[in-house]
């Protein structure tokens, strides 16, 4: 049966994912766009912490973790997210409805294998400047689009408490933006089309290990470094002057210019250091640390004199507790608690103020009766940006729903 609900989820989400407008963020203008894979439902609902060598969760923030799977395991999650955006003067509300990942695990003895597909970033934002006053500037911004990761990782068990693990990422996408600009009392405006289609590969590399304190106490850790990756970016782009009516919309091209050229991107290195200490499937408290280069993801039609990159780093601290996971008799006593909460330092700066990122996440595991099956769900609140210097803050609130089905495959049967 499972086989049937990863071949159907694999095709109709692989096809959603390319559809989707992922994001309201004003800030997805930059770079490439808003990057929005933060791991699993069961992850984030612990601000990212995942340092326990799970059996039947995959780990899509550190590659060594395929190894310790005990079944085939295929997850798949989405998140229904509600954004403020607010200024010093008003404030907007924005909704979407996102896929987030799929991934396939394969356990194989000591080796593990593990493939997927990621939507990272996204870019989707409208910004509107409109002025009442005579020869008053007009103008309306659009960007669509985003940068999606196919990969494909392998793990080894070294030893009972030590694996190693690394994965190759295909980064490909395409990113749209338009800028509509005219002045009241001018016959014509000016359109501006920019198109951008990126590809490139990077690599992943992790390590987890884990050491008994004593007959009830673990520690646990994880270890993974992302390598700087090439990102070309082919681009186009159509300057136009034309007819706009009061509405923005424009009846007729009177003229226009258009351009193709490339340029090269790089993708930030990322290290990501965790440790933890807690009692297998009862309880776990652990703390995460990620550090990420600034790359150089600046395109041609987002470069500004106003905006800079510097290093991104996140601390995370969250946990589990399991009442009792073997209970025959409560089904209450079987469910997974998760908490964590979170401080960011997102690696844009924008009129001199860095951007941040801070907020808590809970969560609920609920076990499918009969099987090592779950299904997870998150809460997530937080607050990005802020108001100062002309900037916008958003708050916003996170609600995530995650399958993860086990069964198990390449078994020979005994009986017909």
């Amino acid at each position: 049966m499972i086989r049937k609900i990863i071949s159907s989820l694999c095709l109709l989400l692989s096809l959603a994912s390319f559809a989707q407008e992922g994001t309201s963020s004003p800030y997805s203008f930059y770079g490439i766009g808003d990057v929005r894979f933060k791991g699993t439902v069961e992850s984030r609902s612990m601000a990212g912490v995942q340092v326990e060598q799970d059996s039947i969760h995959i780990n899509l923030d550190n590659p060594a973790g395929f190894s310790n799977l005990k079944l085939t395991t295929f997850t798949v999650g989405g998140t229904y997210n509600l954004t403020t955006l607010k200024n010093d003067s008003s404030s907007e509300k924005a909704k979407r409805t996102t896929f987030d990942y799929l991934a396939v695990g394969l356990p194989m003895g000591k080796l593990g294998v593990g493939f997927g597909l990621l939507p990272y970033s996204s870019v989707g934002y409208k910004i509107a400047v409109v002025s009442n006053e005579v020869n008053g500037a007009n103008s309306r911004d659009f960007g669509s689009g985003g940068l999606n990761k196919a990969f494909f990782a392998l793990s080894y068990k070294v030893a009972p408490n030590f694996s190693l693990g690394a994965n190759v990422e295909y980064n490909f996408g395409h990113i749209e933006t338009t800028d509509m600009q005219y002045v009241n009392g001018v016959a014509l405006g000016s359109l501006e089309l920019n198109e951008a289609d990126l590809s490139g590969v990077n690599f992943n590399f992790g390590a987890m290990y884990q050491a008994k304190l004593n007959e009830k106490l673990n520690f646990f850790s994880s270890l993974s470094y992302k390598l700087e990756g090439n990102l070309g970016s082919s681009n186009s782009r159509v300057i136009s002057s034309v007819n706009y009516n009061s509405d923005f919309e424009y009846s007729e091209v009177e003229s226009s210019d258009e351009e193709t050229f490339s340029r090269d991107l790089t993708l930030p290195s990322e290290l990501k250091i965790g440790v933890g200490i807690g009692e297998s499937r009862k309880w776990l408290v652990g703390a995460q640390f990620t550090s990420a280069s600034k790359g150089d993801l600046a395109n041609t039609y987002n470069t500004m004199p106003n905006v800079s990159y510097e290093k991104a780093m996140k601390y995370s601290l969250g946990g589990y507790f399991i009442p009792n996971y073997n209970s025959f008799t409560s089904y209450f006593k079987r469910i997974v608690f998760r908490a964590g909460v979170k401080y960011e330092e997102t690696g844009l700066v924008v009129n001199a103020e860095s951007i941040k990122d801070a907020g808590f996440s809970l969560g609920l595991g609920l076990p499918v009766s009969g099987t090592f099956s779950n299904i997870n769900f998150g809460f997530e609140y937080g607050k990005r940006g802020t108001t100062s210097a002309g900037l916008i803050q958003e708050n916003y609130a996170k609600f995530s729903v995650g399958l993860s089905l086990n069964d198990r495959w390449f078994v020979k049967r005994k009986f017909d």
